[in-house]
């Protein structure tokens, strides 16, 4: 069972389960179908679903739920924290109740940003804005109420559905002679396509007892800065890439704090045996090659 199945992660995970051999049953449940802040719609949606589920050998429930305005939780951490903390753990509750499995994706914004050298999945937490404080959380919750849950976090997630920064630079650079772009945040450009599938392999992975509970790191491979994302996006769109240039995250003040480092090591999920995902510019190169018209749009 996929939550936020209308959201950026959970429209590549539905298509990509349909189209996998190993899903014998699922379901896919946009937010007006399944409000995961109500806490008692959630008990019985996944006991009706663990029904049919015990079938296949267990039900399990990826949570892709999730406020991601970052900027706009600084002024409704309470209406942040209802769906990155609260229904999370309505979810881990209800999962263990029935027996289920739960896979819930997290974020980098879980550290401070200050680090050097990636984050391994035991570096202390400390999160410097409310989207942060939310999502960790949510992590907390669902590893206490169902400790046979798995979370993942990822980083600078896009796909061709919803807004994010491939996007919004694949607007500008139509609509602008040049982009200031900051070049003081590093991480890992995640196409929402590559994390769907890692999802899967780690479902299957701990369905078969290869992959154990507890807190995983997945993103696309290597880092760069915003700076260097966006000349590539802007290399994709066939122009020049010379038109970004590089300013600093001073020159462009945001509501919350952005880490100025968010690399996540991907140890945890190689030593589980998990296949990496693909670099970050090999992956941009394939989301443009598939989805080019509606990334450009």
């Amino acid at each position: 069972m996929v939550t936020g199945a209308g959201g950026q992660l959970g429209v590549d995970l539905c298509r990509l389960l349909e189209a996998d051999e190993r899903v014998h049953a699922w379901a896919g449940l946009t937010r007006a179908e399944l409000d995961v802040t109500d806490p008692a719609r959630v008990r019985a949606v996944v006991r009706d679903q663990a029904r049919p589920a015990k079938i296949q050998g267990g039900l399990v429930v990826v949570n892709t739920a999730a406020w991601t305005d970052v900027d706009g939780a600084e002024s409704d951490e309470a209406g942040a924290y209802a769906v990155n903390a609260a229904a999370p753990a309505h979810l881990a509750a209800a999962c263990a109740e029935v027996g289920a499995t739960m896979v819930h994706i997290s974020t980098d914004y879980v550290f401070d940003g200050a680090a050097d050298k990636p984050y391994e999945t035991d570096h202390p937490t400390a999160p410097r804005s409310a989207y942060g404080r939310t999502k960790l959380a949510g992590e907390q919750a669902v590893l206490a109420l169902c400790p046979s849950s798995c979370v993942v976090r990822t980083a600078w997630v896009y796909g061709a559905s919803g807004r994010n920064f491939v996007r919004t630079i694949a607007r500008l650079a139509r609509e602008r002679d040049t982009l200031a772009v900051v070049d003081d945040q590093r991480g890992s450009p995640t196409w929402s396509v590559d994390l769907a599938a890692g999802l899967i392999d780690l479902v299957s992975a701990a369905g078969a007892g290869r992959a154990a509970s507890g807190i995983y790191h997945c993103t696309g491979g290597g880092d760069t800065t915003w700076f260097g994302f966006a000349r590539a996006i802007v290399a994709e769109l066939g122009m020049d890439p010379e038109k970004v240039r590089p300013t600093t995250t001073d020159a462009f003040p945001r509501p919350a704090p952005r880490p100025s480092y968010s690399v996540l090591s991907p140890r945890s999920w190689t030593d589980a045996g998990l296949r990496p995902l693909r670099p970050w510019r090999e992956a941009l190169a394939a989301a443009f090659a598939q989805s080019g018209d509606v990334l450009r749009a």
